[in-house]
């Protein structure tokens, strides 16, 4: 039975240490970050490249265009 005395003790220990540690990086400013949230939803999508194409394909697409008209 006392080893769980113990065990609660480092426990309550452990976990003061932690939020002391968490209280002192948020003093500190280590999760002050107001640019990045607002500027994630710009940048969420992966930039795609467009295919090049090459001037036997733009003449053979213009060909198809004047035959359609």
């Amino acid at each position: 039975m006392s080893v769980i005395y113990v065990l609660l003790a480092i426990s309550i220990l452990v976990a003061v240490i932690f939020f002391i540690a968490f209280i002192v990086s948020v003093k500190s400013g280590q999760y002050d970050d107001s640019y990045t949230p607002s500027v994630r939803m710009l940048f969420d999508d992966e930039l795609v490249k467009p295919k090049k194409t090459t001037t036997k394909k733009l003449k053979q697409e213009k060909i198809q265009l004047n035959k359609q008209v």
